[in-house]
């Protein structure tokens, strides 16, 4: 029998069921004669089990089965796995046949026992089934590896007949084209919508169908629109063959390489940008091998050694250019790369740079070493003139004034910006012009003596302060601003100094100011500005200081006057005569080192000069060896004070020494400044007040202006005593006026009601306004009202008491009356007459007052006044009483009697009831009683109590 080994079942797995003679004979030959494996079961069951975990490779099978048939496990197996099932049956039949086959049996097999020729028939026919089921597995691999590489989501697949026809499409091919794909079958495949419409498309196409279609394989690169824009497809072809060689398909895959088309693209961007990059950019890269030969030179070396690559080349090593022992070969090995080595080297023209070198171990192509160069040679000399600048800005600390700064400047162009000229103006802003400061003798020996220039912005550099516009010429000739043609300066920067002035400097060279010198040259002119910035504020705070202290001297000064002020305000109150109020004020002044000296006098109209009357402080004489005459120019200050009726000032007696004999007696005495302040009150003179200080200009503004309040306080307080005592004086000068003067306010009335109008006392100065009682005579009380209404110096008329021939009304008066001013100036208004032709006035002058003081005020008053009549005549001492009892009266309880009074209520019999008077008073009755008791009563208290001993007298 022969050998089955080197066969399919020598690596094969084989289930043997049944318990036969066949099944035994056959197990024991697969073990025999092959290699394989052999598993053998007796029932169906225990076969499924085999079958189901996939641990055999053919199935040998008896019919005759104790739990089921043969056919039955070929039915169980079928539902499953599509192993090869051999049946074997000693009783065979056609009908068995028929259903094992039906059943799907791989082979049927008609054994007879286990004979040797059965059994190795049985292996046979097993082998085959094996192999017959490897190669339908092996095409159904086949199938589905086609169909992955079909369904290949990345690529576009199409299946085409041999004469290039289109029969089937993949997924990725129909989604590219928005028609139905189906339709497209058995056209020919250059003709379809995937490729561009046009003939060179087709073309490119159909010659890859036929490289196809004569067996070889082949590609192209077609461009077609897409929806974002063009896609690149790189079509390949290959033939299918059968197993006779011969064309039965044709298959065309299809990948977008737009991605790739890009990246090559932006490859070949990126290797032109280095390439432009490496010969434009500053730094310059070298590689050398180990000896120092090149073997790469940057194109760009030109720009730090002037040399090309080829000259580099030429030099030799590049110890030649770079210097020997430029690093330690031990120290790059260890690190593998050395940063920032500081070197000097010389290029083609002889200049030095200063470089900073990289040195990297590499391995790039021959070269083994790399060197990267950067030129700092303007980063150094930066450096340098940032540290000479940080020694300006150290000097300027210590400059007080704007031209040592100009000055410094001027020096420190030259170290800092490498320059000769230079040249600082400052602004003048009284002048509105800029001044030069400072120059440096470059700059005068190339351009000559700076003018001053004025601050119009016309020429440079009052455009640059102007504007605040930095400027930079490479050459200033080519500007038609530039001041002086005839200069060497060639390159020139105008730079301002903020509000201060403008920085200039320059050259005799064309073009030397670089990106470095431009921002030294702002960097000079800003620590400059910064500077004189500095100086101004301390300036202006030493202003500050100087004001601040000058202001608290001043407030020192005036918070001292009026503290002297309080003391002379508070003194005044409680003084009753003329000669305390004149004595109170000297002392005060003069007290505690105030003032050196301070004295009081009045003007004697008979000689014209001012006579002292009260004096304090450290006098010396100097009133005794003066006369003090009443002049505006020319004599000593309270003589001009007398004069001008206005405050006079020497601040300093000492500077016009020859001008006047007084200055002499003055200084002698430590009189260094005076003021003189005329005492005036309500335009009537009582004196003047003289005060003398032991410095100069002791009297400044606050000073003189609460001295000059002073004056009119103490003239208010004087004529408060001179009224007092006119009231309690028995000595009086009864004095008559004709005035024809129509501005009187009853010669207006009188004309303007035809009538005859007297005043007999009355009159009422309240917070209301200014009230006074007038008779009528002569006309009817109605028309007065109404010709007193029309008026302007009336605010309001009262009728108080009248008919058709006459009465009495309450004028209220826009000022205040007559009686009230003489009141003031110490005299007492008695009557005062008045019709369309003028006014008859009678009058009292106490004794303390002058007449001639009355008379000027009436002729100041009303221009055209006659003295009519003068007497002297002794005063009742009831005047006393009647003062007494008007300080007992309030001003509302003082109006209710007189309009009671003059209304006639008084009289018997009675010209008007209470309640009339009420009712003209705008009161209640019960109030008008009130009043008119309370004042009844005062008048009797007046009369008993000051007057109790009078009585008393008379009664004995």
């Amino acid at each position: 029998m022969p050998s089955l080994s080197n066969t399919v079942l020598d690596d094969a797995r084989v289930a043997v069921v049944g318990d036969t003679d066949w099944t035994v004979a056959v197990a024991d030959g697969l073990r025999r004669r092959t290699d394989g494996s052999v598993d053998s079961v007796d029932t169906a069951a225990a076969a499924l089990d085999l079958v189901r975990t996939d641990a055999v490779d053919a199935v040998l099978t008896a019919n005759e089965l104790g739990d089921a048939t043969g056919i039955d496990l070929v039915h169980e197996i079928r539902e499953t796995t599509t192993l090869p099932v051999v049946l074997g049956s000693a009783a065979g039949s056609e009908a068995l046949a028929s259903e094992a086959i039906e059943a799907g049996v791989t082979d049927y097999i008609v054994v007879d026992g286990a004979r040797e020729d059965g059994v190795d028939d049985t292996l046979r026919r097993t082998a085959e089934a094996l192999r017959a089921a490897q190669r339908k597995q092996t095409r159904r691999d086949r199938a589905r590896q086609f169909d992955a590489t079909f369904d290949d989501a990345r690529t576009a697949t199409w299946v085409l007949d041999p004469d290039g026809t289109l029969t089937r499409v993949n997924e990725v091919a129909r989604d590219m084209v928005d028609v139905d794909t189906d339709a497209l079958v058995g056209r020919p495949f250059w003709t379809l919508p995937w490729w561009p419409d046009d003939d060179t498309a087709a073309a490119d196409v159909r010659r890859l169908v036929e490289t196809a279609g004569s067996g070889e394989f082949g590609g192209a690169v077609v461009t077609r629109d897409g929806v974002t824009g063009d896609r690149v497809f790189e079509l390949s072809v290959r033939p299918v063959k059968d197993e006779r060689g011969r064309l039965v398909s044709i298959v065309v895959d299809g990948m977008d390489i737009g991605d790739r088309v890009d990246l090559e693209r932006e490859l070949r961007q990126s290797e032109e940008l280095h390439r432009v990059t490496l010969n434009n950019m500053t730094d310059t890269v070298l590689m050398t091998d180990e000896d120092g030969e090149y073997t790469y030179v940057c194109p760009n070396v030109h720009f730090i050694f002037g040399y090309t690559a080829d000259e580099i080349r030429e030099l030799g090593t590049i110890d030649e250019l770079l210097g020997d022992d430029l690093f330690d070969r031990e120290a790059l090995a260890e690190s593998g790369v050395l940063k920032n080595i500081e070197v000097t080297a010389t290029d083609k023209a002889g200049r030095e740079h200063t470089l900073l070198v990289n040195v990297r171990e590499v391995s790039i192509q021959d070269g083994t070493l790399l060197y990267s160069c950067r030129d700092i040679t303007k980063r150094k000399q930066r450096e340098q003139a940032l540290a000479t600048l940080q020694e300006t800005a150290r000097d300027f600390l210590y400059a007080e004034t704007h031209q040592e700064i100009a000055q410094h400047v001027v020096d420190d162009t030259g170290s800092v910006l490498d320059l000769d000229a230079g040249a600082v103006y400052l602004f003048d802003a009284d002048d509105n012009h800029l001044q030069p400061a400072a120059q440096s003798p470059g700059m005068r020996a190339a351009n000559g003596p700076l003018p001053t220039v004025h601050a119009d912005g016309r020429d440079l550099t009052s455009h640059s302060f102007v504007e605040d516009e930095a400027l930079f010429f490479d050459d200033v000739h080519a500007d038609d601003r530039l001041q002086n043609p005839a200069t060497d300066i060639r390159s020139a920067a105008y730079i301002p100094l903020g509000n201060h002035g403008v920085f200039i400097a320059g050259s005799t060279a064309v073009g030397v100011f670089d990106d470095v010198t431009r921002e030294l040259a702002d960097l000079l002119a800003a620590t400059a500005e910064a500077a004189l910035d500095r100086v101004s504020r301390e300036s202006q705070l030493r202003e500050q200081d100087r004001e601040l202290q000058r202001r608290n001297e001043q407030l020192s000064t005036l918070n001292r006057i009026n503290e002297t002020i309080r003391e002379i305000d508070g003194a005044l109150v409680r003084s009753e005569t003329r000669e305390e109020i004149d004595h109170t004020v000297c002392e005060r002044l003069t007290a505690d080192n105030r003032f050196r000296f301070a004295w009081i006098g009045t003007v004697d109209a008979a000689t014209d000069t001012v006579n002292p009357q009260t004096w304090a402080g450290a006098e010396e004489g100097y009133i005794d060896s003066q006369s003090f005459p009443v002049a505006a120019d020319g004599v000593e200050p309270a003589g001009r004070a007398a004069a001008t009726g206005e405050v006079t000032l020497v601040s300093n007696v000492a500077a016009d020494l020859r001008a006047a004999p007084w200055r002499k007696d003055a200084i002698s005495r430590d009189f260094l400044s005076v003021l003189s302040i005329p005492l005036v009150y309500n335009d009537l003179t009582y004196g003047v007040l003289t005060v003398y200080a032991e410095t100069p200009d002791a009297f400044d503004d606050p000073v003189r202006t609460v001295l000059g309040e002073l004056g009119e306080t103490i003239a208010s307080a004087i004529s408060a005593s001179e009224r007092k005592r006119a009231l309690l004086t028995t000595s009086m000068t009864r004095v008559d006026y004709a005035v024809s003067d129509r501005s009187f306010v009853l010669t207006q009335l009188a004309d303007a009601a035809d009538c005859t109008l007297s005043y007999e006392g009355g009159v009422q100065q309240t917070a209301t306004g200014n009230y006074v009682f007038v008779t009528v005579e002569d006309a009817p009380v109605d028309s007065v009202v109404d010709a007193a209404r029309a008026l302007v110096l009336v605010d309001d008329v009262q009728e108080i008491r009248g008919g058709e021939t006459g009465g009495v009304v309450r004028l209220q008066l826009s000022k205040p009356f007559l009686a009230t001013e003489l009141a003031d100036h110490g005299a007492i208004l008695q009557t005062a007459s008045a019709t369309e032709s003028g006014t008859a006035l009678t009058i009292d002058v106490p004794g303390s007052v002058d007449t001639r003081h009355v008379t000027q005020f009436l002729r100041e008053r009303f221009g055209a006044v006659e003295l009519t009549a003068k007497q002297t005549r002794e005063q009742a001492s009831e005047h006393g009483f009647y003062a007494s009892v008007l300080e007992r009266l309030t001003d509302r309880q003082l109006e209710v009697l007189e309009t009671a009074y003059y209304s006639g209520f008084f009289e018997t019999p009675r010209g008007v009831t209470g309640e009339e008077v009420a009712d003209s008073l705008d009161i209640s009755p019960q109030a008008f009683y009130q009043h008119v008791r309370t004042v009844q009563r005062k008048l009797f208290a007046a009369l008993v109590d000051d007057h109790a001993p009078v009585a008393t007298a008379h009664a004995d």
